[in-house]
C-alpha cells in the first residue's frame, strides 16, 4: 500500500471503534435510521439491484440497502472499518462482500459493473477525485446511476480532526465540495443529473448549517 493511502488508512483505523457513535454513521437512532432509509429508497431503482458503496466504512448504508432487497458490496481503505462492515451484514443475516480497497480506484475483484454506485462524503478523502468519478461511471451498466452524498463543510464534525498528516495540496477537495463544483466536474460524464438538498436535521441528527446534497447522476 502506498504511503499516502497507509497513512489514510490508519487515520480512520483510528476512528473505526468510535465511529458509529455519530448519528449519521451508526444509524443507531430511530428518526436517523429511517430518514436515511427513505433518501435511499427514493435514489434506487425500484426492483433489487447490484449497488458498490465506495468508502462504505461500517457498512451502515449497505446494511439498509440490503435491508430494503438490494445486493450491496462495499470498498473501504480502512481494514477495521471493513472487518466492523462485515461483522455487522453477517449478524443481519446478509452475505454481503465488504473489502479492504481504494475506493478511488476499486478493486477488480469486488466486480466489474454495477446498477448503482453510491458514496457518502468519500470525495473530499482523494487524491485525484475527478478521476475517481470518471472510474466509477466507467463501472455503471447502461443506465446506471451514480450516488453521491456530499457537502461542503467548514469544519470538522464534533470530536472529529479530519485532517490528514498529507500535503494539503494532494487533497484538492479537502473540507468538502461544493455542489456546483462537483456538477461541473461531472456533466461531461454523465446523461442527466440532479442535486438534491439534504438539509433535512434527521438526517444528521442535530440542526446542520453548511452545504450538505446528493448528486444523483445517470449514465
Amino acid at each position: 500500500m502506498p504511503e499516502t493511502s497507509a497513512s489514510i488508512a490508519s487515520f480512520w483505523d483510528a476512528f473505526a471503534a468510535s465511529f458509529d457513535e455519530e448519528a449519521d454513521h451508526g444509524l443507531r437512532d430511530p428518526h436517523v435510521r429511517a430518514a436515511w432509509a427513505g433518501r435511499l429508497r427514493s435514489w434506487m431503482p425500484a426492483s433489487p439491484v447490484d449497488v458498490l458503496d465506495l468508502g462504505c466504512g461500517t457498512g451502515s448504508l449497505s446494511l439498509v440497502l440490503a435491508e430494503q432487497g438490494h445486493r450491496p458490496s462495499g470498498v473501504d481503505l480502512s481494514p477495521l472499518m471493513v472487518e466492523q462492515a462485515r461483522r455487522k451484514l453477517s449478524a443481519a443475516g446478509f452475505d454481503a462482500v465488504m473489502m479492504v480497497g481504494d475506493a478511488g480506484d476499486p478493486p477488480a475483484e469486488i466486480g466489474a459493473s454495477f446498477d448503482v454506485i453510491l458514496s457518502r462524503h468519500l470525495l473530499w478523502t482523494l487524491p485525484d477525485p475527478e478521476a475517481a468519478l470518471s472510474r466509477w461511471i466507467g463501472l455503471l451498466r447502461p443506465g446506471g446511476r451514480l450516488v453521491l452524498i456530499e457537502g461542503r463543510w467548514a469544519t470538522a464534525e464534533p470530536g472529529e480532526d479530519q485532517s490528514y498528516e498529507v500535503e494539503s495540496e494532494s487533497m484538492p477537495w479537502m473540507g468538502g465540495v461544493e455542489a456546483e463544483r462537483l456538477v461541473q466536474a461531472l456533466q461531461p460524464l454523465v446523461k442527466t443529473l440532479r442535486v438534491e438538498p439534504l438539509l433535512d436535521p434527521d438526517l444528521w441528527g442535530r440542526p446542520i448549517h453548511d452545504e450538505r446534497y446528493a448528486v444523483i447522476a445517470f449514465a
